[in-house]
């Protein structure tokens, strides 16, 4: 996942957009983006690292402007390594286009082998996002020939990219001495949204905490498929730019990417959040009998509402057991296995008192890959526990995703292939228990009943843009800049 944001105002936008990038850096650790524009001219810094790493004093003075994007990138596939595909991404024609992008394109190497041949165009990196860069400005430059840049030929422009790229793209764009352009894809299954601030100044963004957290008021959600176009001078223009949107946010916004104290598509992330945590509570009482568990422990953090809120369920003592060390990085987010493995420990520790003598309930959001879980497993025996139970807020994940989430083979899955007792085996837990599918879909779709349907691809399978088939999902080459 990555996170987004853009601006227009009337006042310098560098350290405001740094500020949030600093509220979104948990969609993105790898590298970091700044593009600025003055008058018609774009300055830009990007590294990889934390957005606190990328950016010193000498790098902010080099950012003039009163619009701009930024963008923290955690790469689903690609060159990780690569500090060519870190965003924001430049492009010189038509007009001169800079364009950040959250999500997976599912047909991006067609796209990239169409530019070359039809388009005449070129790419540079393995990254989606260019690929995505390359169609917006080819599209601009049919829509605009021959007359000037209105908000009409914009949105003409976001509608022949609807009609040629497939998969899940949040874009903020500006355009060179014009404005700021931010789009979601048909089925809106990466957040964007959008408020305003002090003196109308305009911002976009992947989540509404990155608004709030900056002193701006949010206004809505950018609806799936629609365009918004601002003018440096401020003037908004809004439009449905695909024929047949349908709104099917990604789930697992829900259950572990978002902050909690952000809204989706109208939906409190930490509502959602207590919800799946009663859901899972009636799931528990079936399984595991409430008298034989003795407290209910948080797996930190995103775990903490739904295991609050099953505790008092079950009427059981919540406490914190573990200790997480937050200099270290998200271990779903680190590549390879072995770095996961050994990172749990540096990340974590046990509060033994809490585990002493005592049958645990560990609740975590979601279990992918099963290393992680093993790994709490054994360090809650070892600190003494008499009974280790494993709880997960979300239902197993048995397929690849392709959507933007480093999911990208079912051999990385412990759930897939294996019944819900060999991942209990697995994982070394006395039990485990499951999240329902659909009774996680309700739990979280309560909150809007706007929001009729959820990609969840990766629990059940079923890939909301229909061109995807389960059983070739993993073939989808890994070329997303990612969720």
């Amino acid at each position: 996942m990555c996170g987004i944001v853009g601006v227009v105002g009337s006042a310098p936008v560098n350290q405001l957009l740094y500020d949030a990038l600093l509220l979104l850096q948990h969609r993105g650790q790898d590298a970091a983006g700044i593009v600025t524009q003055q008058e018609r001219r774009f300055y830009m810094h990007k590294e990889q690292g934390m957005v606190r790493d990328v950016f010193r004093t000498r790098n902010m003075r080099a950012l003039p402007g009163t619009s701009g994007l930024g963008q923290v990138r955690y790469p689903t596939a690609g060159d990780a390594d690569s500090q060519e595909e870190a965003q924001p991404f430049y492009v010189n024609a038509p007009f001169g286009i800079v364009l950040a992008h959250n999500g997976n394109l599912t047909n991006a190497s067609a796209l990239k082998s169409e530019l070359f041949s039809t388009d005449h165009r070129h790419t540079n990196t393995e990254s989606d996002s260019e690929v995505l860069l390359n169609v917006l400005a080819h599209e601009l430059e049919r829509a605009s020939r021959g007359l000037s840049l209105a908000p009409a030929q914009v949105f003409a422009a976001v509608e022949g990219v609807h009609r040629r790229v497939r998969g899940s793209y949040a874009v903020a764009a500006q355009i060179a001495g014009h404005g700021l352009l931010a789009f979601r894809d048909p089925y809106g299954i990466r957040p964007l949204c959008f408020g305003r601030g002090e003196g109308g100044a305009f911002m976009a963004a992947s989540e509404s905490v990155a608004l709030e957290g900056t002193g701006h008021q949010l206004e809505r959600d950018v609806a799936p498929g629609e365009a918004i176009f601002v003018t440096l001078d401020g003037q908004f223009h809004a439009r449905q730019c695909a024929p047949a949107a349908q709104l099917s946010p990604c789930i697992f916004e829900f259950v572990y990417l978002a902050r909690p104290d952000s809204a989706l598509d109208g939906i409190s992330v930490y509502q959602a959040r207590l919800n799946l945590g009663r859901a899972l509570a009636q799931r528990v009482i079936s399984t595991v009998p409430p008298d034989e568990i003795d407290v209910v422990i948080p797996i930190p953090e995103s775990s903490r509402p739904s295991a609050t809120e099953l505790a008092a369920i079950l009427g059981k003592p919540y406490r914190e057991g573990f200790v997480k060390n937050r200099y270290v990085g998200r271990t779903f987010i680190m590549p390879g296995q072995a770095v996961r493995k050994k990172s749990v420990r540096q990340k974590l520790n046990a509060i033994g008192s809490e585990f002493a003598g005592r049958n645990v309930l560990l609740v975590d959001d979601s279990i992918v890959r099963g290393t992680t879980s093993r790994e709490i497993v054994q360090m809650a025996r070892e600190a003494g526990a008499r009974k280790v139970y494993m709880a997960s807020a979300a239902p197993p994940v048995r397929h690849p995703n392709v959507y933007g989430i480093d999911m990208p083979t079912r051999e990385e899955l412990v759930a897939h292939g294996r019944s819900e007792e060999q991942v209990r085996q697995l994982i070394g837990a006395d039990a485990l228990i499951y999240q329902d599918v659909d009774a996680m879909k309700r739990a979280v779709g309560q909150l809007n009943p706007a929001v009729r349907q959820f990609d969840a691809s990766c629990f059940d399978g079923v890939y909301v843009t229909g061109d995807i088939a389960p059983g070739n999902a993993a073939c989808i080459p890994r070329q997303g800049d990612g969720i």
